[in-house]
């Protein structure tokens, strides 16, 4: 057995880590309307499966990328400024 024994911990690890991104590809992440540094406006769009909205306050795009994410609360944070 390893330093952790037969019970340490990486099986949990792991469940949580797959349940994060599945929550996180199937959660709703769409892209709601902004306006780009243009000044031009961008209606809203659906992300397909598995994947989600990225990008800034000014471009949105859909990838798979968790680190470019931008949640729908970050995107309404955008809008008020």
């Amino acid at each position: 057995m390893g330093p952790g024994g037969s019970g340490s911990g990486w099986p949990l690890a792991g469940t949580v880590l797959v349940a994060v991104a599945t929550s996180l590809a199937a959660g709703g992440e769409d892209c709601l309307w902004y306006v780009d540094r243009n000044g031009s406006w961008h209606p809203g769009f659906d992300c397909e499966f598995f994947t989600f909205c990225c990008g800034t306050c000014h471009q949105r795009y859909c990838c798979r990328d968790p680190l470019r994410l931008i949640t729908e609360r970050q995107q309404r944070h955008c809008l008020a400024f």
